[in-house]
């Protein structure tokens, strides 16, 4: 493998940390000796450190930033003038497929893709390594007896906790066993931190009123700090009306950190990289639509999953030119607001747990709410443990089991052979 170069199409920081890192660590232990690249698309949940989580990834030798996809796209040049060996295969990891397939061509270079939903054009595309098989049904038909090869799912080898480090995790941040841990995911990009944060925070100061056992936190996502999340709860954001919220400070004590709202309520901060042990040791999450309903559902956690239509530009997130366009600057907002209009009533399951059981496992809260409506909601879960264990336990058959990077590195290598 001395002279094969390896290229790695990704896009977001829930692909990067939870498909290509177990992806690459299966590279280097089967693989010694071969030169590992990837290239960032742009990707509307970016956190902008996306690079920086690539470049920490062991094997991993040459990165290049989602800024400069665009140019390489047009151009074929990436931004270090990288040279390429005669042998080489290209993986893809998430991004759009079309793109991709036009990027391998381009270098003469077989590409093997990872299809969590969906195979889109097959005759470009070496081999698919499947999510599940009923992924075969929402494809077009394989150009070839064996294109297409059920792998598992990425996203479990990403993620292991352990009951220790779950203890660990409550113990660092002060939980104790009577108390009841609760996660805020208002995630990362300014569209949805502006509507998330003070309707999350708005919940946890309605609910600490009357429930001062339970203890609300926020693992902040890569590339953002406290000052970034206080931000979107200053009074001057007009979303804080909009959601029903309320406003909130950033405090400080030594290393830990607080938004804290004029009622006194607090949501902890947490920085910790990976964060799967906290999440796992959480008995509920409130989150937005995103890989992050994935990786909850992964470890179990029992989640409500909060879509917010108060307004219509916040979602963003298509493939190929639609959300090229979504994304412009000045046009992109209203874009994405006739986007969405037209297609609200289309989308179906958003939730990746109920996308994968095709069927509603996880609540999908798809409409105008406020932290009045939402709070009552939760305190409804916080009183059922039942009812959270039992999604629990439905969320861990649901989802997948260990061994997809091995499987998709080997049929890389069937490609090679």
């Amino acid at each position: 493998m001395d002279d094969l170069d390896v290229l790695i199409l990704s896009n977001g920081p829930g692909e990067v940390n939870t498909w290509v890192r177990p992806v690459v660590a299966e590279l280097v232990q089967r693989w010694p000796g071969v030169r590992i690249s990837v290239i960032l698309a742009p990707d509307v949940n970016s956190s902008g450190r996306e690079a920086e989580m690539a470049r920490l990834l062991p094997g991993v030798d040459r990165v290049q930033a989602a800024s400069h996809y665009i140019r390489f796209l047009l151009t074929g040049r990436t931004a270090e003038v990288w040279d390429w060996r005669p042998r080489g295969i290209v993986l893809f990891l998430g991004g759009d497929q079309g793109f991709s397939a036009f990027i391998a061509r381009r270098l003469c270079y077989p590409i093997v893709a990872y299809a969590e939903w969906q195979v889109r054009w097959p005759r470009f595309f070496a081999r698919f390594g499947l999510r599940e098989d009923q992924v075969r049904k929402r494809s077009p038909k394989e150009t070839f007896p064996g294109q297409f090869q059920v792998v598992g799912d990425l996203m479990a080898d990403g993620m292991q906790p352990t009951p220790e480090g779950m203890a660990q995790a409550r113990a660092q941040l002060g939980i104790t066993s009577a108390e009841t841990l609760v996660a805020l995911l208002p995630g990362s990009k300014p569209l949805k931190l502006s509507l998330g944060i003070p309707l999350f925070i708005g919940v946890a100061e309605q609910i600490q009123k009357l429930r001062p056992d339970v203890r609300f936190y926020i693992p902040v996502a890569p590339g953002l700090k406290g000052e970034d999340l206080a931000y979107y709860g200053q009074p001057q954001n007009r979303d804080i009306a909009l959601m029903g919220g309320v406003p909130c400070r950033l405090e400080r004590d030594g290393s830990d950190e607080w938004l804290v709202t004029p009622q006194g309520a607090r949501v902890q901060l947490s920085y910790a990289r990976p964060a799967y042990n906290l999440l796992a040791a959480s008995d509920l999450a409130l989150t937005t639509v995103g890989a992050n309903t994935a990786e909850l559902g992964m470890l179990g956690v029992p989640m409500i999953v909060v879509i917010p239509t108060n307004r219509l530009d916040v979602m963003r997130a298509w493939d190929g030119l639609p959300g090229l366009l979504s994304n412009l600057p000045g046009v992109g907002s209203g874009i994405a607001t006739w986007i969405n209009k037209r297609l609200s009533s289309k989308l179906g399951l958003l939730a990746w747990p109920n996308i994968r059981a095709g069927r509603m496992v996880v609540p999908e809260l798809r409409e105008v709410i406020t932290a009045s409506q939402l709070a009552v909601i939760t305190e409804e879960w916080l009183d059922q443990p039942e009812r959270r264990q039992h999604l629990h336990t439905e969320l861990q058959s649901v989802m997948g089991k260990r061994g997809a990077a091995a499987a998709f590195v080997r049929l890389a290598e069937s490609v090679i052979a």
